[in-house]
């Protein structure tokens, strides 16, 4: 980057001391003495001067440094610590080290959060990044006595720290067990092709790896570290579980590579399953390696359980088997131009034989005179004599001895350039040499021929020869050791890949170059009296490669059972996948003994498979997705372009690193379609389950910062125009009340926006406290937090909003005009009814309630209003066999409609059927108006009962009359309240003279009382008056009537209107709609007058009179349902 600390003394007096000149490295070693706990030593003395100063320098004319540090690096905007950081706020012994002398006090008060940049810089030059448990056995073995070692400094450089490890671990089993047999059977063309896919992926990995490990400082804990911080816990737990499962599968594949070597080439003898038969050897040495590969496992796991320390130790040793091998068969090479060695291969016609019980290439030879048969002879025929039945293919064709390694300067290379892939149990055939006669399957396989073991193609041999350049981790993995990570960890392993490369390109050639064909396709050397192929190349013996290569694998598979634990260790620690915590305990030192028992187990299952062929597919799926997923860090960061991104290592780009990630998934399905299925198959459901129970990291990631830009891109493309009517859905903005504990009054409203919602589309969830941030920003976040707890019991997917307003009826404006972000806006409010507005003393409530209805209405937001919200199903409830009534008085864009549709998706609401009433006037058709709307609801696509109400012009009753009157009374009852003395008596005097003119009978009572308003009607006479009415004939009903008609003449007429059409409605949906699981109604919007405001509370509430869960719906302005696809 190129940024530097620069550190300008300040000396006592608070001047610059040696202006000008600025230093480099910053800090010394020795920090200040501590005064500010303990006793006062120092300069200073006394309880005063402890309170000016924290710290104070022995020396008065020393200088303080003075720097610039960003506050708070390991917090977020919430105030939530997500992960520590290794050098900030580290230890509360370290808050009194943040303060030196008086220069500083204009940041005393902030010192606990910004330390001073001395003690920043100290921390940082101490900083370790090894993890708990990374320390080997030694480390607390030779811990003695309560005081622990001191930490050393990583000594390791590039060529130690990462490219000999990196060599190790890339150069392996398959080089010596299955490269010859590769390039016999794909060519040297299609070898090269192979290799050079296998390797570019693997350099392109590096690239990529390089730069994401270059990007900041990587703890110990290596590839999965990069992948999880790079792409968020659910991708780093998928690809850390199916690296471990990789380096497990490792783990069996170098095992079954040692016992391969063991038996085959070092002690046949020692086998415990013999083949009597030729067609039984394949089981045989199956069962062999299972044996001989269990038994293994089991002392290599004792080995890593109680030595681990030897392991590394001998990593040298075994890494010198590896290098002089290689070495040996270079040699060997050099060796074929002036003498090439003698490994005579014996052929019957055109087809190679298994030499290990015949010494001569001959079907007789002459000994004095006679002519006897060989052992050759005695394999094919039914006995000794020369007479005796022999395979037709046997006597018609000769015996040749064909060399197996020609040399370089032969012209087999030739030969060798194109494939020879065949079914199983084919024979290994010269193509050049003569051949009469035809085949007989049947008796041939009971014949000593080569043949082959199992069938042969190139996206085969492509899976099998993989692992062979896996490894490319163990810099990185290595990365707490090393001095200077960021540098060495891009050289070595390019340079480890390179060499690697190198190495494996030129053995695909020389191999071609002097070995036979039919020696190279040869797996096992039966035709060369069972010696190791490329064992019969090397110099000075092909003892050099067999012990080599078996140290070799024996070293890979213990580094394997060491570093598999270790990563599953890390995972269980990091806490995301809960399943696998136990396996994050170990021994007192850090040893993870779980994880290796788990590790030995499924290492075992490879075991039983018992093929290395099998088994090298499996991995190469499992580093394979790695791989992916590590360029996939790499290119989403780069195209990202966070301000974190700024990798030291400058060679990528985006474009590498997705060719990298294209022919990774290209390999995966090129060795195996079915084995990349289920390796797919099991990082999906890892990183659903991380997603569905795994424990909440924020690591900064890429994919966070891709959803980031993919909802900026959405929102912007939402923004370009309004939803169709098609695609409107309610986009709720749910108005919640909280108590006096903060705790949700109502949680039956989240659980009716889940049952309306189905999590699909929007949910804003708000709240309005009442008062100012600065005082009540701990009540906001305690509100937050139980409005998210509830939020979660009743699975309402969604967002929490909490505002802080002056006053409740702003706050709530603000939810409504600014919650919300572009095109991905509320377009819908959902609120409870106040159901103790008449109850409250304080009005607000209910003007608060009929703002926000007008606020609603003023910007195009649809309204919902729950009534008895308390009632309504939680989302545990089924309802039974019931109906949704839709009362469609006004057309109101069609939310009527589709609010039950919706809710009937849901298995709360789903028996319920739908029913949709409508209110026919005198002059209008009812009959029609049925067709009408059944016609509609059809086009509709909704199912629903149809019913159509006729509400004639009926004269207004005597109890609408008492209903519009008690309101009008209470409301000035109400308003006299309010008033002060000299108003109410104001008020009391108009009363007085309006009462006067038109009721001349209670003009003494009300001079008598002018401060109390004359309440004609009690609650008790209310109701009497109401039964009187009903219940008498109409002659008494109209002398009542004619009795109370001086009291009407002074209502409001409108009043009277209002309260008429309440009242018949109400009686109507009564009637209809009592035993209903939900009443939907339209909502009538409030007087544009706002002095009747209480009256149309009235109004809803005899309205609503007698209805159990009723919605209240008001449209927003435009349709919501069409009629069209």
């Amino acid at each position: 980057m190129g940024e530097r600390f620069v550190v300008v003394p300040v000396d006592g007096g608070g001047t610059l001391a040696g202006v000008g000149v600025h230093f480099d490295a910053a800090v010394t070693d020795d920090p200040a003495p501590d005064t500010g706990s303990g006793s006062s030593g120092g300069t200073r003395e006394g309880k005063e001067a402890l309170e000016d100063a924290v710290f104070e320098s022995q020396d008065p004319n020393s200088v303080v440094p003075i720097l610039e540090y960003n506050r708070e690096p390991n917090k977020y905007g919430d105030g939530v610590p997500k992960e520590n950081s290794p050098f900030i706020n580290s230890s509360e012994n370290d808050k009194g080290n943040s303060y030196d002398g008086t220069n500083m006090a204009l940041f005393e008060e902030e010192m606990d959060s910004n330390p001073m940049v001395s003690s920043l810089l100290n921390k940082l030059a101490n900083y370790t990044n090894l993890t708990q448990g990374a320390q080997e056995h030694e480390e607390a073995d030779e811990d003695e006595g309560p005081k622990k070692k001191a930490v050393k400094s990583p000594q390791m450089g590039t060529f130690m720290g990462v490219y000999l490890p990196c060599l190790q671990n890339i150069l392996g089993v398959i080089l010596f067990l299955r490269l010859t047999w590769i390039v016999g059977t794909a060519g040297i063309l299609e070898s090269l092709a192979i290799v050079g896919l296998c390797c570019s992926c693997t350099m392109l990995t590096a690239i990529s790896m390089s730069a994401i490990a270059t990007n900041g400082v990587v703890p110990a804990g290596g590839s999965y570290y990069m992948i999880s911080r790079s792409l968020g816990p659910e991708f780093g737990g998928a690809v850390g579980l199916c690296f471990y499962l990789g380096t497990t599968f490792a783990g069996s594949m170098y095992i079954l590579g040692t016992i391969e070597i063991l038996l085959t080439y070092i002690v046949p003898k020692a086998a415990i399953f013999v083949a009597e038969k030729k067609e039984d050897e394949v089981n045989a040495l199956l069962n062999n390696m299972r044996v001989y590969g269990t038994c293994c496992l089991a002392l290599m796991a004792v080995v890593v359980f109680v030595g681990v320390k030897y392991v590394n130790k001998l990593a040298l040793v075994f890494l010198a088997c590896v290098i002089l091998s290689i070495l040996a068969i270079y040699a060997g090479v050099i060796k074929t131009i002036f003498e090439p060695p003698d490994f005579p291969v014996c052929m019957l016609g055109n087809r190679t034989l298994q030499n290990h019980n015949f010494d001569t290439c001959l079907k007789t030879e002459t000994i004095g005179n006679i002519t006897v048969t060989t052992k050759l002879w005695k394999l094919f025929c039914d006995g000794p004599e020369l007479n005796a039945t022999c395979p037709e293919y046997f006597v018609e064709n000769n015996v040749t001895v064909v060399q197996g390694i020609p040399g370089l300067t032969s012209d087999v290379i030739s030969e060798n350039m194109w494939s020879q892939y065949g079914y199983l149990g084919m024979l290994v055939e010269k193509s050049n040499l003569a051949s009469v006669g035809r085949s007989d399957p049947e008796q041939d396989k009971y014949m000593p021929y080569v043949v082959n073991d199992i069938a042969t193609f190139f996206t085969l041999l492509v899976g099998i020869y993989f692992p062979s350049v896996t490894g490319i981790m163990a810099g990185s993995n290595r990365s707490g050791d090393l001095r200077d990570a960021q540098k060495s960890i891009p050289i070595g392993t390019i340079l480890a890949i390179a060499t690697t490369s190198v190495i494996y390109i030129t053995c695909v050639v020389l191999f071609g170059a002097c070995i036979e064909g039919v020696l190279l396709r040869d797996k096992f050397g039966d035709s060369v009296k069972g010696n190791l192929v490329i064992g019969t190349l090397s110099w000075p013996s092909p003892w050099v490669i067999v012990i080599g290569s078996f140290f070799s694998c024996c070293g890979a598979g213990l580094q394997s059972l060491t570093g598999a634990p270790r990563l599953l260790q890390a995972i269980a620690r990091d806490g995301i996948v809960p399943f696998l915590q136990v396996f994050g305990h170990g021994k007192a030192n850090g040893e993870p003994t779980w994880a290796l028992l788990l590790t030995a187990g499924i290492c075992e299952i490879g075991i039983l498979i018992a093929s290395l062929d099998a088994v090298a597919p499996i991995l190469s799926m499992f580093f394979l997705m790695c791989y992916l997923f590590v360029n996939l860090a790499c290119a989403v960061q780069t195209l990202l372009r966070t301000p974190n991104w700024r990798p030291r290592f400058k060679y990528y780009h985006w474009a590498l690193s997705f060719l990298g990630m294209s022919l990774c998934l290209a390999l995966m399905f090129i060795s195996s379609w079915y084995y990349a299925i289920v390796a797919m198959g099991i990082a999906s459901c890892i990183y659903k389950y991380i997603e569905y129970r795994g424990a909440e990291k924020e690591w900064g990631d890429g994919i966070r910062g891709v959803s980031l830009n993919a909802a900026r891109y959405a929102l912007i493309r939402l923004e370009d125009a309004p939803p169709h009517t098609k695609n409107w859905r309610p986009q709720l903005l749910v108005l919640l009340n909280l108590d006096t504990d903060q705790a949700v009054k109502h949680p039956r409203l989240l659980s009716l926006t889940t049952q309306l919602k189905a999590g699909k589309g929007l949910t804003i969830v708000g709240n309005v406290l009442e008062g100012t941030y600065l005082t009540k920003e701990t009540e906001a976040k305690k509100a937050e937090q139980n409005i998210k707890s509830s939020m979660s019991a009743e699975r309402t997917k969604g967002f929490c909003h909490v505002v802080v307003s002056s006053n409740l009826r702003d706050g709530v404006s603000h939810l409504i005009q600014s919650a919300g972000l572009g095109g991905m806006k509320h377009n819908t409010v959902l609120m409870a009814w106040p159901g103790t507005w008449k109850q409250s003393n304080d009005p607000q409530s209910w003007r608060n309630f009929i703002e926000t209805i007008r606020e609603t209405t003023a910007t195009h937001h649809a309204l919902l209003v729950a009534k008895n919200v308390d009632s309504f199903p939680t989302n545990q409830d089924r309802l039974g066999e019931g109906t949704i009534d839709v009362w469609w008085v006004v057309h109101d864009g069609g939310m009527l409609m589709l609010l039950p549709f919706l809710l009937r998706q849901h298995k709360v609401w789903r028996k319920c059927k739908m029913r949709i009433f409508t209110v026919a006037q005198m002059d209008d058709n009812s009959i029609q108006m049925k067709k009408d709307l059944q016609m509609f609801l059809y086009h509709l696509r909704l199912d629903a009962e149809v019913e159509v109400v006729e509400m004639h012009d009926n004269d207004i009753s005597a109890f609408t009359y008492e209903k519009t009157l008690v309101m009008e009374q209470r409301t000035q009852m109400l308003k006299q309240m309010q008033l002060s003395r000299t108003e109410r008596e104001r008020e009391a005097q108009l009363i007085h003279d309006r009462n006067t003119a038109s009721h001349a009978a209670i003009n003494d009572k009300a001079d008598a009382e002018p401060e109390r308003v004359h309440m004609t009607w009690t609650k008790d006479k209310l109701f009497t008056e109401r039964n009187r009415n009903r219940e008498c004939n109409s002659n008494v009903a109209v002398r009542d009537l004619f009795n109370m008609k001086p009291e009407w003449e002074s209502l409001n007429q409108s009043n009277v209107r209002r309260m008429h059409t309440a009242v018949k409605l109400n009686e109507v949906v009564v009637n209809k709609s009592q035993g209903a699981h939900l009443v939907l109604l339209n909502m009538p919007g409030p007087p544009k007058n706002r002095g009747g405001d209480e009256n149309y509370m009235e109004f809803l509430e005899v309205l609503l009179e007698g209805l159990n869960r009723v919605l209240l719906v008001r449209g927003g302005g435009r349709e919501v349902i069409t009629i069209y696809s």
